[in-house]
């Protein structure tokens, strides 16, 4: 039973995410119209609640009624059918309703609906480009992810059920006592009115005040990640002091959230005490006065005081639900200005997948920014023909790397175009063009997962065998036998921690080249590839490294001159313009940037295999 309500929603839906509104109505439909059928029924559910428990409140008084005037000889002969309904209601269909409300809620809604916005959100968020990452606490993007869903969800829900509930409810309570005394619903009126005025002075202030909150706890919780993520940096600073502060204010800013949402609470808490209290007094005063002059029967009274129990009861429920409503409103109107961020980098309207058969790439007339007026890439044209190895030489902020981010789409062209094999990257879809090509960095980063995922990332098909074999051509193989995580996993079990961090940086780096090597792409970027590496690990790869660029397009950028020197072309940048191409013999024995470059690193007496980093 409770199986086939857990599968009436599909919380990982196969479509496309698309982009989220950006206005809190239109945000909160985005995510609930696939299971709007399951909420409306919930609804219905909560409406025939009410009814139902308002109509066994009309049933107390009328028993009064009875047993105060009735012969206990005919009393089952008159009123039997009238007390079979109430207790088909009471035993039947009230209990039915409540179990399809309980099931329908926390079976179907509760976990899967969440979990849908998660999974929209989150293959949304992934398909960002490299510059939203770039701006943002990678802690705060899941934070507010997280409670971004529970705020829909809660939002929705309380909505949809709790204010149907209240609204019947106090409709059909004042409908039962405006039958049995007209006097006795003047009270009610006017303690509605005042509730009412309750809310609506004090609900929206804790909303600002809970948008302030989760705004303030996504700050507070991304500065926490931040050191942990960088706890080695914190240690080699001996800075764990700083962070306590920087984590402190934080936690100073968030706490000075709390207290005023809490005085709110408690004047809230205060008023409302005041006005069930007055709402009591009223009621069972005017019931008396009316009893007296026989306008009201006893039955009437016991409806009424009960009533007034039951609405005590439930004010401060629904006034917390309704805060709740608010709190929540407030956490997901701050999630959605990061959730419907627009996409800065998209593919085009029917992009194709890119097909690369000999890997020629055209930089044609390109310009690039970030964003700015100028400083960077200004009308830099460079072709590479197929199975050319190209080096990028230059300084520190050249362009080399920039040039690469293009290639690959972490960021759009401000004019110009690249093309790959006669085909605008623009056009293609993203995936396909990173697919073609593989990638090498300076700074590796790896999965907080298993060797052999981390190595099979480049072909996640690959079987066991593919993965040792990739290992092995990028001398990887020996050191893996040997890991052992906390867990007691080995070898290619071995999970690598947060980032790679339990590797050292030339681990991080065979690693990184092993997954390339399954890759096998027809384009290669290399990217300060063997930068991490030693002198003799470098040396006992590098016949690999020849063998993987073999047939392939290849673009290496490198600050160790000598790792590239022997390459086809090598292309010197500076300030985004190229100035100088040609081969390493042609380039050193001139007088340009490139000879002065490598001047430096031989300093005229270092061989070039020992030559030191430019910068």
């Amino acid at each position: 039973m409770f199986s086939w309500f857990e599968n009436r929603i599909d919380p990982f839906p196969a479509e496309t995410p698309a982009q989220p509104p950006s206005t809190l109505v239109a945000f909160c439909w985005h995510y609930t119209k696939d299971i709007w059928p399951w909420l409306a029924l919930i609804s219905v559910l909560t409406a025939a609640i009410s009814i139902f428990q308002v109509l066994l409140f009309s049933f107390l008084g009328n028993i009064v009624d009875w047993l105060a005037g009735a012969d206990p000889s005919t009393f089952l002969a008159t009123e039997g059918w009238r007390l079979f309904w109430m207790a088909f209601v009471l035993l039947v269909a009230l209990p039915v309703c409540s179990a399809l409300h309980t099931l329908l809620m926390h079976q179907t809604v509760f976990g899967n609906y969440p979990m849908l916005i998660r999974w929209k959100a989150h293959r949304y968020l992934l398909g960002q480009s490299f510059s939203f990452y770039q701006d943002e606490f990678a802690g705060r993007v899941a934070t507010k992810m997280m409670q971004t869903a529970l705020g829909v969800r809660e939002t929705v829900t309380k909505i949809l059920d709790v204010l149907v509930y209240v609204v019947v409810y106090f409709a059909g309570a004042l409908v039962l006592v405006a039958t049995l005394d007209l006097w006795m619903m003047l009270p009610f009126i006017a303690w509605l009115c005042v509730y009412v005025l309750l809310l609506r002075n004090f609900l929206p202030r804790m909303r600002r005040i809970s948008e302030i909150q989760s705004n303030a706890r996504s700050t507070m919780t991304g500065r926490v990640v931040d050191s942990y993520t960088n706890i080695m940096t914190v240690k080699l600073f001996a800075h764990s002091r700083r962070e306590e502060a920087y984590a402190r204010d934080a936690m100073d800013e968030f706490l000075d959230t709390v207290h005023p949402q809490m005085r709110l609470a408690s004047s809230l808490n205060m008023l409302l005490d005041i006005s069930n209290i007055l709402l009591l007094f009223s009621v069972a005063g005017l019931g008396i006065w009316s009893w007296a002059g026989g306008a009201a029967s006893v039955g009437a009274i016991a409806v009424a005081v009960g009533v007034v129990f039951r609405l005590e009861g439930m004010s401060h429920w629904v006034m917390w639900e309704m805060a709740s409503v608010f709190e929540n409103l407030g956490m997901a109107e701050d999630g959605m200005g990061m959730l419907s961020r627009a996409r800065a980098v998209q593919d085009a309207p029917g992009a194709k997948s890119l097909s690369v058969d000999k890997g020629r790439i055209d930089f044609e007339a390109i310009r690039f920014h970030y964003g700015k007026e100028g400083g960077v890439i200004e009308d830099l044209s460079l072709t590479v023909q197929p199975g050319e190895k190209v080096g990028l030489v230059g300084r520190s902020g050249a362009g080399k790397s920039t040039l690469m981010n293009l290639l690959l789409r972490l960021y759009d062209l401000e004019g110009g175009r690249i093309l790959v094999d006669g085909q605008d990257i623009a056009g293609v879809t993203q995936d396909s063009l990173r697919s073609q090509i593989g990638v090498v960095t300076q700074d590796t980063s790896l999965l907080h997962r298993s060797v052999r995922d981390n190595i099979a990332y480049g072909m996640p098909d690959a079987t066991d065998a593919e993965v040792v074999a990739a290992a092995k051509r990028a001398n990887a193989h020996d050191y893996i036998l040997d890991l052992v995580d906390p867990q007691g996993r080995t070898g290619y079990d071995a999970h690598v921690g947060e980032r790679g961090v339990k590797l050292s940086g030339g681990q991080r780096q065979r690693i990184a080249i092993a997954r390339v090597f399954l890759k096998n792409a027809p384009i290669l970027v290399l990217d300060e590839a063997t930068s991490a590496l030693d002198s003799e690990v470098e040396a006992a790869i590098q016949d690999n490294l020849n063998a993987l660029m073999e047939g392939k397009t290849v673009i290496a950028i490198a600050h160790r001159l000598s790792t590239i020197s022997s390459l086809d072309r090598l292309v010197v940048l500076d300030k985004g313009a190229i100035v100088e191409e040609g081969t390493h013999e042609t380039l050193s024995s001139s007088d340009g940037l490139y000879a002065q470059l490598w001047a430096r690193q031989s300093g005229g007496f270092i061989d070039a295999g020992e030559a030191v980093a430019a910068e």
